[in-house]
C-alpha cells in the first residue's frame, strides 16, 4: 500500500462499499477456513465487477501463490493473479510500466490504529512440521537485514507508533540464514533502544533450539513486554513425533519452567491442535492434563485439517472423525476458559500500564503489556470517568474481571 501511494494511487483498506475502485484481494492459503474466506471474498468482488461497481480486480497472496492455475481457470473475472511476494509486479501492471516502482518498502500505510503496528522480521520457515503448508507457500526461512528492520522501527516511531508487535512464521530462527546464528535477542535489544518505543511484543517462537539470551533481553528491558507467543501444538510424545516437531514432552516442560523462572510474571500464549492423525483418547487426556497444569495465560486451539502437499496428507490417514475433533476442541477450550477467568481474576486490585485502543459505546477499550491486539483480553474503562486519548498510556487499577476481559479505573 505504501508503494502504491508513492506511485500515485490512493489506497483504502477493507472498503465496505467499493464504488469504481481497483480492488486487490490479499488472500490466505494456510487452512481450510481461511481459504474458504478468501475464495468467497474473490467471488464477491467478481460479482461487483460484473455489475460495474468496480473497475478492475486483482488477487495476490498465499492462495494465488499456491493455486494459481486452478484459480485462473475457475474465476476468469479476475484481471490479474499474483503470488505472495509479487507486489512490485502487481504495481508495474497497474501503472503499465516495466521500470521498478518508486518508494521505500518501510514507508507503509498502517491499517492498524496509529499507535501500534505489526513488524515482520522474516518470511518462510525451515521447520517442515508434518501438518504445515507454510513452507510450501512461503519457501525457506529468509531473514530481513537487521539494519533494514531498525530503519523501519525508526520510521514507524516517527509516524507516532509506540507499540511493535514483532511477527514471523518462526521468530526465534531470525538471523541464521544471514548471519550464521540466531540473532533475535540482539535484534530485540537494538529495537528496545530506539527512543519512542514503549512496547515490543514477540509472536510465533518455536520450542526447539530456543535462544535463551532472549529471556535476558525481556527481563532487562522494560519496553520488551513480558509476553511470548510460542506454539506448542501438543504434549504427547507420540503425537509430537508424528507431527515432526523435533521436541519432546520433557523438553517442553523444561522450556516452560525456565521461561517462567527467568522472566517472572511473563504471560505465555500458545496454540494447541486436536485431532491430528493417530491422536488417541489417551493422547488427548494427556493434552488436557498438560493444559490444566501449565495454566497458559493465553491459549488458542484448532482442529486438524488436512493440507494437500504436506507430509501428514501423504503419509497419514485423517482418522479422527470430525465430530470427535470438535468434541475435543470444545472440551479443551472450556478448560482454557476457566483458566483464563482465574488468570484475569488475579489481576483485580493490581495497577497496570494500559494503552487505549479505541472508544466503544460506554467504554474506552485498552490493553496491558500482556495482551496482543485482536486476540487477547481487553481492559474496559467507563467513558463516564474521564476523557481519555486513544494511543496514550495510563495507569489503570483493575476493579473487576470476566473470563476474557478486565474492568478498570484510571489513577491520577
Amino acid at each position: 500500500m505504501g508503494l502504491m501511494e508513492a506511485n500515485g494511487f490512493h489506497c483504502t483498506h477493507d472498503s465496505d462499499h467499493p464504488q469504481g475502485e481497483i480492488v486487490v484481494v490479499n488472500t490466505c492459503g494456510f487452512i481450510a477456513d481461511a481459504k474458504e474466506e478468501s475464495i468467497n471474498t474473490i467471488l464477491e468482488f467478481a460479482q461487483a465487477k460484473s455489475e460495474g461497481r468496480i473497475e478492475r480486480l486483482y488477487v495476490m497472496g498465499c492462495l494465488s501463490e499456491r493455486y494459481l492455475a486452478e484459480l485462473e481457470a475457475e474465476i476468469p473475472e479476475v484481471d490479474g493473479w499474483f503470488g505472495k511476494f509479487n507486489y512490485r509486479e502487481l504495481l508495474s501492471d497497474l501503472v503499465n510500466q516495466e521500470t521498478q516502482p518508486i518508494g521505500r518498502p518501510c514507508e507503509r500505510i498502517l491499517t492498524t490504529p496509529s499507535h501500534y503496528a505489526y513488524l515482520k522480521i522474516s518470511e518462510g520457515c525451515d521447520r517442515h512440521c508434518a501438518y504445515c503448508a507454510i513452507p510450501l507457500i512461503t519457501g525457506r526461512h529468509r531473514s530481513r537485514p537487521m539494519e533494514e528492520i531498525l530503519d523501519e522501527v525508526r520510521w514507524l516511531v516517527s509516524q507516532g507508533v509506540t507499540e511493535l508487535n514483532v511477527i514471523a512464521q518462526e521468530l526465534t530462527y531470525y538471523g541464521v540464514d544471514l548471519y550464521g546464528r540466531q540473532r533475535i535477542a540482539e535484534l530485540v535489544e537494538q529495537m528496545a533502544k530506539v527512543e519512542g518505543v514503549r512496547w515490543i511484543r514477540l509472536h510465533y517462537a518455536y520450542p526447539d533450539h530456543f535462544p535463551w539470551d532472549l529471556l535476558r533481553v525481556m527481563r532487562e528491558n522494560d519496553n520488551v513486554c513480558k509476553y511470548l507467543d510460542i506454539a506448542l501444538q501438543h504434549i504427547s510424545d507420540h503425537i509430537l513425533q508424528r507431527m515432526q516437531r523435533h521436541v519432546t514432552r520433557q523438553q517442553t516442560l523444561d522450556l516452560i519452567e525456565r521461561v517462567r523462572r527467568e522472566v517472572p510474571g511473563i504471560h505465555l500464549r500458545t496454540t494447541l491442535m486436536v485431532g491430528f492423525p493417530g491422536e488417541t483418547d489417551k493422547d488427548f487426556r494427556e493434552l488436557l492434563d498438560f493444559t490444566r497444569e501449565a495454566r497458559f495465560e493465553r491459549m488458542g486451539a484448532f482442529a486438524y485439517s488436512e493440507e494437500e502437499g504436506t507430509y501428514s496428507a501423504s503419509h497419514y490417514v485423517d482418522d479422527v472423525p470430525d465430530e470427535v475433533k470438535q468434541r475435543r476442541l470444545d472440551k479443551l477450550m472450556r478448560l482454557q476458559q476457566r483458566i483464563s477467568a482465574e488468570v484475569e481474576e488475579e489481576k483485580v486490585g493490581q495497577t497496570l500500564l494500559t494503552v487505549i485502543d479505541r472508544r466503544e459505546g460506554d467504554y474506552y477499550v485498552g490493553r496491558t503489556e500482556f495482551c496482543s491486539p485482536e486476540v487477547d483480553p481487553e481492559v474496559l474503562i467507563p467513558v463516564s470517568e474521564r476523557e481519555l486519548t486513544v494511543g496514550q498510556y495510563y495507569q489503570v487499577k483493575m476493579t473487576e474481571a470476566e473470563e476474557f476481559d478486565l474492568y478498570g479505573t484510571v489513577l491520577g
